[in-house]
């Protein structure tokens, strides 16, 4: 899990769950949401592009990235499944994809191509209408 600064937490608020709990649920805020401000994260430019896409829109015009933990029963076990779901969001974000390299088919993998091509349409070609002349 990638090391998140406190510095780029904006906010944690703690609000009224759904969810497990009974009727803890409506006495309790046990829900966690979590405001990180992107920019403060220090990511690269590529990093940060992919956040931005894997983010969706769990991530607002100003920056601001919104988790949402509600999974558990108590405010400790949602903070902390939060943290740990931006920490993996943000180790997702600096996975880079492997560059592909671009082939091209050899001439005989164009010729056989062309004679398949070819030996199709005259097999298609015999289909036709019988004509007597």
């Amino acid at each position: 899990m990638a090391e998140i600064p406190e510095a780029a937490i904006v906010e944690e608020k703690f609000l009224a769950a759904s969810g497990p709990g009974g009727q803890n649920v409506n006495k309790v805020a046990t829900a966690v949401q979590l405001r990180v401000d992107v920019f403060r994260l220090g990511l690269a430019p590529y990093a940060y592009q992919k956040l931005k896409e894997l983010a969706g829109s769990r991530m607002n015009a100003s920056g601001e990235l919104v988790i949402t933990a509600r999974r558990f029963r108590t405010q400790e076990a949602n903070r902390q499944d939060a943290r740990e779901r931006l920490g993996e969001l943000v180790e997702k974000a600096h996975e880079r994809q492997a560059r592909r390299v671009k082939t091209k088919p050899s001439r005989t993998a164009k010729a056989k191509r062309v004679d398949a091509k070819k030996a199709r349409s005259s097999v298609k070609a015999g289909r036709g209408k019988v004509r007597i002349d």
